[in-house]
Parts: structure tokens; C-alpha cells; sequence
């Protein structure tokens, strides 16, 4: 199954749905990404955010919980509600497309290589598993949940590893393909 759905994105990755794809991708990077980051920085200050951090702990995340005050964990809670459904989507988009793409002119279609596209959809469920762990923690801030606790931070170094991962197999795939295509 893992195999069919691969091949189908690889099939809709055409060079135009690739550069619409990172067309969304620069756009968030460079308009949407900055205002977000401002806005979160007005809630969050110096204590940062769970998100944009590699490593954290439970205790770190009631932390940052309790340094955002009321209002500050309403509008991370807004944020992860809105604009964080849509930037993973955003990123996944572009990482799937471009892996598909690229791992199509790279390697051989029976090549277990063309899996790699498979790679972003994780980063980007766990994304979402990172986002409703930690706002479940806010939302029921200053009552404990100790076992979501727990997981938001393992959530979260598993999206970021998984993200961090997803663009090295698209640095993979440009490589692989100049040195296929000089092989030639």
C-alpha cells in the first residue's frame, strides 16, 4: 500500500505542481512565517515556544504555559489552530512534490529510494501530534496532563527530525540526479 501511494504522489509530481509547490513554500517562508513569528514573540517573549524548539521537557512545556500568561496561551492556541494546520501542510507539499520529483530522474522507478516521498507525511503527522499535545496542555493549563506532557516534547523532536530529514533527501535527490545525469 505504502508502495501504490508513493508511486501515485510521484505520479502528480510534474515539474509545474512542484513549482507551485514551492512558489506556497516561499511564500510562507518569506510573508507568512516573519508575521507569525512576530506575533508569537509578543506572547511568548524570552521563554520561546515548544515548537520552534529541538529538545524540551514536560516541566519546559508548563513552563513556557505559565510564562504566556491567559492571553499569551489563547493565541498559541489560535496559532496552532490556524496558522500551524497550514504550514505543515505548506512544507509537506513542497517536500513531496520536489522528493517525488527529483527521486524520479534520480533513481530507478524499482528503486526502494522512491519511498523517501513517504518521508514529509510523517514529519507532518507528527507535526499535528506535536500541536495537539502541547495544546492540550495549555488549554487545560494549570491542570497537569502528565502523559500528553510527556509525549508533546517526543512528538516534537520526531517532526523535527523528520522535516529535517525530508530536506536532506531532496539535497539527496538534486545530487543523485547531476551525478546520474553526468554519468550519462
Amino acid at each position: 500500500m505504502a508502495k501504490r501511494f508513493s508511486d501515485w504522489l510521484r505520479g502528480v509530481s510534474r515539474g509545474w505542481v512542484v513549482l507551485i509547490a514551492l512558489a506556497m513554500f516561499a511564500f510562507f517562508l518569506g510573508v507568512v512565517l516573519p508575521d507569525q513569528a512576530a506575533r508569537a514573540e509578543a506572547y511568548s517573549g524570552e521563554a520561546g515556544s515548544p515548537d520552534s524548539s529541538f529538545f524540551y521537557t514536560a516541566n519546559d512545556l508548563y513552563r513556557f504555559a505559565d510564562s504566556y500568561g491567559e492571553a499569551g496561551r489563547a493565541a498559541y492556541l489560535r496559532a496552532r489552530w490556524t496558522f500551524d494546520l497550514v504550514w505543515p501542510l505548506a512544507y509537506t507539499f513542497f517536500l513531496v512534490t520536489a522528493i517525488s520529483w527529483l527521486y524520479d530522474r534520480a533513481f530507478p522507478l524499482e528503486s526502494n529510494w522512491q519511498l523517501a516521498n513517504l518521508i514529509p507525511l510523517l514529519g507532518m503527522a507528527f507535526d499535528f501530534l506535536e500541536n495537539s499535545a502541547t495544546s492540550l496542555v495549555m488549554l487545560r493549563y494549570p491542570a497537569v496532563t502528565p502523559a500528553v506532557a510527556s509525549l508533546a516534547p517526543v512528538f516534537t523532536l520526531v517532526k523535527w527530525s523528520l522535516v529535517t530529514a525530508s530536506f536532506g533527501l531532496a539535497i539527496l535527490g538534486v545530487l543523485a540526479g547531476v551525478w546520474r545525469w553526468i554519468r550519462r
